[in-house]
Parts: C-alpha cells; sequence; structure tokens
C-alpha cells in the first residue's frame, strides 16, 4: 500500500510499504480521511521523541474496516484490565499506545490496523471527512466534561477558548453542546479568525480582544507559555483552567495569583473511550454543528499541506487528507 512516512525533520516520502498486519482482537481499516494534528505537526518539525523517524503519522482516522462497516477510529489504545481503565480512566492506562508512535503506525496511509473494541460505527448520513473529527473533537469533548464537574462549570458559566484550529474549536462546540453558551474563542492568525467568526458562527477574537471581564472557565488548546499566561489572567477567582495544548511545557503560570485565588489548573490527556463514543454520538446527532470545517488534500500532497499549516496559510481548522482522492 501507499504511505505518506516522516523520514527526517521536514521530510516526508510517499512510498510503498507493507499491508497492516492485524493481531489478535483487531482487524484492517481501508482510511478514508485521515486528519493532520498539531502532533503530527511537532513531530514533522523534529520536536516530539516520541514520534522518532521513520514512521507513519496521523491518528485522526475514519474508513471502512475490513468487515464491511463504516467507522471512526478510537486511536487510543489500552490494556482494560489495570486500575486506571477499571475505573474508566482508561486515558491513563500505563500500558496505552496510539496509531503514530512506535509500536504502531499511524494512519497517513492506505490502511491500518487497530483492536475491534476501538472502532465506533458510524451512520450513512455522517461522511468520513465528517467521522475523522472524532477524535480532536473528543479531546475537547473530555475537557469540557471536566471543566462541567468543577464548581466553575456550574450552569451559567462563561467560558474561554484558546486556539482557534481543532482542538480548540472541538472544545469550544463541546462546551457549546454541554450546556455553557457563553463562549468566547481567541485564535491568533486573522484568516483563521474570520473563518471560525463567518463560517463556524464562533465568537473569535485576537488575544487583545478578550476584554476584562473574568471567565469561570478557561480552556488552553495551544499550549505555550503566552497562552498558560493569559489564561492565568483571565479565569476567576475560584475558577479552572483546562490545559489540553502541548505546545511546551514550561513557563507562564501565575503560580501566586493561582494560589491566592483558589484557581484550578488541570492538564487533560486525549479522552476515555466513553468521552469518544460519547463525541460520536453527539456528532451523529447533530449536536456539535455541521462539521464542515475541513479542507481536503490527496494523501500524496502531505507534505505540501504541513508546509501550508506552518506557514499559516490554511483558513479551516483542519485539513484531512485523502489517501484515494
Amino acid at each position: 500500500m501507499k504511505a505518506l512516512v516522516y523520514t527526517a525533520p521536514e521530510s516526508f516520502d510517499f512510498r510503498d510499504v507493507p499491508d497492516p498486519a492485524p493481531g489478535a482482537g483487531e482487524v484492517a481499516v481501508t482510511v478514508g480521511a485521515v486528519g493532520i494534528c498539531g502532533s503530527d505537526m511537532h513531530a514533522y518539525l523534529g520536536h516530539d521523541d516520541r514520534r522518532p523517524a521513520p514512521l507513519i503519522l496521523g491518528h485522526e482516522v475514519a474508513g471502512t474496516a475490513a468487515t464491511g462497516q463504516r467507522v471512526t477510529v478510537n486511536p487510543l489504545v489500552t490494556c482494560g484490565e489495570c486500575a486506571a481503565c477499571l475505573r474508566g480512566q482508561d486515558n491513563l492506562c500505563p500500558m496505552r499506545q496510539i496509531i503514530s508512535m512506535q509500536p504502531r503506525e499511524g494512519g497517513f496511509a492506505e490502511a491500518i490496523a487497530i483492536p475491534e473494541r476501538n472502532l465506533v460505527t458510524v451512520p450513512d448520513h455522517v461522511s468520513d471527512d465528517q467521522a475523522a473529527l472524532a477524535e480532536p473533537i473528543a479531546c475537547g469533548w473530555h475537557a469540557a466534561r471536566v471543566a462541567r464537574a468543577h464548581p466553575a462549570g456550574a450552569d451559567g458559566a462563561r467560558a474561554l477558548v484558546m486556539g482557534g484550529g481543532a482542538i480548540g474549536l472541538g472544545a469550544a462546540l463541546s462546551l457549546k453542546a454541554q450546556g455553557v453558551e457563553d463562549v468566547t474563542l481567541v485564535e491568533l492568525n486573522e484568516i483563521r479568525r474570520a473563518y471560525l467568526t463567518g463560517h463556524c458562527g464562533q465568537r473569535a477574537v485576537p488575544p487583545d480582544g478578550v476584554g476584562d471581564a473574568p471567565f469561570d472557565i478557561v480552556v488552553d488548546g495551544v499550549g505555550y507559555t503566552d497562552t498558560r499566561a493569559m489564561a492565568c489572567a483571565a479565569v476567576r477567582p475560584g475558577g479552572i483552567i483546562v490545559h489540553i495544548g502541548l505546545g511546551s511545557s514550561e513557563g507562564g503560570l501565575d503560580i501566586r495569583r493561582m494560589t491566592l485565588q483558589e484557581i484550578t489548573f488541570t492538564g487533560t490527556y486525549t479522552y476515555t473511550a466513553q468521552d469518544f463514543r460519547d463525541t460520536a454520538q453527539a456528532m451523529f446527532e447533530g449536536r456539535l454543528g455541521p462539521l464542515d470545517w475541513t479542507e481536503t488534500r490527496p494523501l500524496s500532497e502531505g507534505k505540501t499541506a504541513f508546509d501550508d499549516i506552518r506557514s499559516g496559510r490554511v483558513a479551516a481548522p483542519k485539513i484531512l487528507l485523502k489517501p484515494n482522492g
């Protein structure tokens, strides 16, 4: 089969690779659409030692299983037996693996192998392009669920989400679907900000357009020093900062203010299997909108797509690569 293989920082090779070999309990899935994630970009730039070259990246996958079912793929493979899995926090499984990290090749290919329990069947009215958004939106759904469970996330809460890519937009959509009506989205890129406002119906503002009123919930979908500093400044006393972004690991937190004002800071990693299923169901029921905020490119042109994202030329929050289109 053909695959887009990450070979070195800022280098891909579109080439033939062996077909996937499903193990016990696994099935092959023919990839219909696969999204480019920020973590894929980090790997492409050589900034993710969890994804050393050579490797097939990509973990936001929808397609058709060998059983004939159209599916969206939960890429997080867990043991199902440890304490974390048994208490419903399978995203924290110490044995967890995710496609696009060794030893599991990713979805920038014509097919992948994945445990059958990781598949969610997709109804006929949902396209592969829409179904591939389940993974990034599930990250935001999990963050929104954590925020809503906090006292600051009670009915009537005001939320600020930083980052207008698929993670941030997914968090904004998930907050609204879970009952938070007042959501502001911060996006630095003017082209994308206009897209979020005009096409996605979001209240999207530049960083200097947030205003002075504090927010009950702040979701950082970016994860850099500047966004963490903005989160600390924007959250109200007793509020919660939910940190999804993996941009960098240091700086930005105003620990003194967070201590004196009893501000909760929590990291959230991916989603539980239940979060993924709940996200998919919300998508299928239309509670997350039309899911029409993607741009598609052929898989063979994946490197150009990465370069366009890096340069800020892409308005849509998500580029999907199509192995057969």
